[in-house]
């Protein structure tokens, strides 16, 4: 007997004014009981502002499948491209600058 793929298959629309996506250099995340908030920013040189351009608000179960389909695909491109820089060294802030892992606000 013969399995049927009972699988469907979600289809995905991206309107044309948000195909060509929003560039972000800088994350802020947050929490409340109920959801997550990630403000995407970004920051330009000589500027003492971060501009946010993109805030998504997404539930805590929705937030963890995110941070593990994420580490997945970061395994994945530098299984490909080798190693991604440290945050500080990439974006260019002198050693010890930043405390491990965060950017200056």
């Amino acid at each position: 007997m013969e399995e049927k793929d009972n699988k469907r298959q979600l289809q995905i629309e991206i309107p044309e004014e948000q195909s060509d996506g929003t560039y972000s250099n800088f994350t802020i995340v947050s929490h409340s009981g109920a959801e997550f908030i990630f403000d995407f920013a970004r920051i330009t040189p000589g500027r003492p502002k971060a501009k946010v351009k993109s805030r998504v608000i997404m539930t805590p179960i929705h937030a963890k499948n995110f941070v593990k389909i994420l580490q997945e695909n970061i395994q994945k491109y530098e299984a490909t491209f080798g190693a991604i820089p440290d945050n500080s060294v990439a974006l260019g802030f002198p050693p010890n600058s930043t405390k491990k892992g965060h950017l200056p606000n």
